[in-house]
Order: structure tokens, then sequence, then C-alpha cells
């Protein structure tokens, strides 16, 4: 009898959860405040005061075709909701006592030996022109002025060459993700490319072998800018190294197994990422692979530069992963939302989200970024969903 009225309430529980709404972002106050502006129209730059606040901006503003682009996930969208929500079911425990009054200048950090001022990056997003017609070039300038890091993506509107041009000033560093094919003459070109602009290291697309199933976007006939069945193994990499001098670091790794694998194949770095649940519904997101690491390899932390990307909205929500020994977190979205604005726009974008770090940080109680330990969070999910 005990038994069968647990299990009625864990359905009835369960229940619950899967009928419950899904917010795609939290109520700041942001419709009391522009809830009457006009359809097509964006809002001023300044009353934008958090991430978030961009993606409401361009979901008022783009048309329909363009957000869906930036916004859809694969399958039912639960990777993308997972994404999002994961990080609050790990509560944080706050350090009191504690002096944090150089904790700004601990926020600058190296990615495979380069300097950048903050522990985060763009992460490669394609199609930047269907929120701005001078689309990566926006992207570059911003993250370029700022010195924090940005990886183009192959399936970029404007050509590797011009958004390298673009940089202000040509000293900073990016680094280029490519999608190959089976083609190897086409390969090799695109890491010629990647050399020839001044890219520091490859990024190569691991996690897209085929083609993702993303209903949102049928709907609107908005398909992946990647369609085709592709080789992606070891040997692969191995022959890869071959036509190129530049690093190689592998996006999309999602299990532990696997960060193994890049270890005792050589790869200098690798990026946890679902692909912003873009991909594979159901995929682990990055925070869950880098606490299944932490869990039962911890070592690798210490074998291999870790980044991580997927969900992070938060200053907060990079504290998280930062805590497990991620080198630095990767923003997607949000860059591709803030860009509607121009070059400016990203600009605000990079400036709120890294004083959010450096606040969160400070309230934390860490007095050193560089030095956050997993014991400024419990890591019990406490199934905190909303």
């Amino acid at each position: 009898m005990r038994s069968s009225t647990v299990l009625a309430a864990v359905a009835a529980s369960t229940g619950a959860l899967a009928a419950r709404p899904f917010l795609e972002e939290p109520d700041t106050g942001i419709l009391d405040v522009l809830g009457n502006l006009p359809v097509g129209s964006l809002p001023k730059l300044t009353d934008m005061v958090a991430l978030n606040d961009f993606q409401w901006a361009a979901r008022n503003y783009l048309p329909r075709l363009n957000y869906t682009y930036y916004r859809n996930g694969a399958g039912g969208e639960y990777s993308y909701r997972n994404n999002l929500e994961v990080y609050n079911r790990y509560r944080l425990r706050p350090k009191t006592m504690v002096d944090i009054t150089k904790v700004e200048s601990s926020l600058p950090t190296t990615i495979l030996g380069r300097n950048f001022s903050s522990p985060f990056f763009i992460s490669p997003c394609a199609r930047a022109d269907y929120g701005h017609p001078d689309a990566e070039l926006n992207i570059m300038r911003a993250a370029s002025k700022a010195n924090i890091l940005y990886i183009p993506s192959s399936f970029s509107t404007v050509p590797l060459e011009q958004i390298a041009a673009a940089r202000q000033p040509e000293t900073y560093e990016f680094f280029n993700q490519v999608y190959t094919n089976d083609n190897d003459t086409s390969n090799k070109i695109l890491f010629e490319r990647a050399e020839k602009s001044g890219s520091k290291a490859v990024v190569w697309a691991i996690d897209s072998p085929g083609s993702p199933s993303r209903q949102r976007a049928a709907r609107f006939s908005v398909g992946s800018a990647n369609s085709k069945y592709i080789t992606n193994t070891w040997e692969v990499l191995d022959k890869f190294r071959n036509m190129t001098k530049l690093p190689i670091i592998l996006k999309g790794i999602s299990t532990v197994q696997d960060a193994r694998l890049a270890v005792q194949h050589g790869v200098p770095a690798i990026i946890l990422s679902n692909h912003g649940g873009r991909n594979l519904d159901g995929s682990p997101s990055s925070l869950e692979t880098a606490i299944e690491i932490h869990r039962e390899a911890p070592e690798i932390f210490g074998q291999i530069e870790i980044l991580a990307d997927g969900g992070v909205r938060y200053g907060t929500d990079a504290l998280r992963l930062l805590a497990l020994g991620v080198k630095a977190v990767g923003i997607g979205r949000p860059v591709m939302f803030a860009n509607v604005f121009g070059q400016e726009g990203v600009e605000r974008a990079l400036g709120l989200f890294r004083s959010e770090v450096m606040n969160d940080a400070a309230n934390l109680g860490v007095p050193d970024i560089k030095k956050i330990t997993p014991d400024f969070v419990e890591w019990t999910p406490n199934n905190w969903f909303s």
C-alpha cells in the first residue's frame, strides 16, 4: 500500500513538471517598461540590462524566420530547455568575511597560451546577417575591442578573411571554427584559410556528423547549415593534423569517455557542448558533462584545457562551470541577439556579462576567479527546475 502511494506521488509530481510552462526568460519587469513597444521596433540600447533582454528585443524586432533560426533547438527542444535550467539545480555556497577587492584583476585568462581579458568567449554561430547587415564584422570589432575570444563559424555570412581584417587592433588573436566534410581538398583549403587569416587555433565541430531534426526551424523553412553525413573519427583527426600547423580543438564533447580519448590522442583543448541543444535532443548540458568528468576523472582538468558553452545567461552560470575547472565559458545566442543593435549592442552585452561575472564572484566570496573551487557549489541537485 505504501509503495503504491509513493509511486502515485512520484507520478503526480513528474506530470506536474512535464506540464510546467517553459519560460524563455524570467520576468524581470521588462514588459512593464517596454511592453508597449511596437512589433518590429528596437528599444533603446540602454534599456538592455542583462543578456536575456537582448533575446526579448530580438524576438520583438526580427522577422519570424530570422529569430527562429537563432532560437530553434532539436526535436522537442528538451536539451535547449535543460541547458537554460540546469544551473539552478545546483545551489551556490557563498563564503563571507573574504577580501574580494582584487577580484576584477583576476578576470584575465589564457586559452592555449593566448591572453584574453575575461574567462568567457563568443561561441561560433552561423548567419549573423539574420540579425544585422554587418553580420560577423560587428562581433569581431566588439570582441577585439574588449579582447574577448571570438570563434567565427565556418558558416559565417562574411568571408573569414574579411572578418579577420575587421580586428581592432590587428594584434587581437582569434580562433576559427570549421565544419569539415569527406573531401580532403576542401578540408585543406579550410585549414589554409584559417592559417592565412591569422587564426591561432582551429575549432573542429565534431558533434554534427548528420543533419539535425529541428521541427521549429522546419516550419519556417530554415534549414541547418550542415546537411550531410560526415566522417568524424580519431583517424580523421590524425589526417587533419597533417594538413595544418594550428592546434585543433574538439568542440562537442559530451561524455567523460570522449574526454579521456581526447587526452589519449593528444588534443590540446576540448569544448564541452551540445551545440546549444540544436543537434541531438536529449544530449547532456555542458554543466552535466563537466560534473561527470569531475566525478569520474577529475585529473582531466589538469591534463587538457576544457572550455564549455550552452545555456549560459548569467554570471552565476559561468561561475558554476569555472568552479569545476572549466577554463573559459562560451556564450552564443545572446551575442547573436545583441547583434540586432550592431557593434554597440555586442559591446554592451559583453560588458554587462563581464560585470556580472565579476560582481557575482565577489558576492560568492571568490577573491580570485582563477582559484574558484568546487566547494562554492552544492553539487547535489535540488530539483529546483524553475
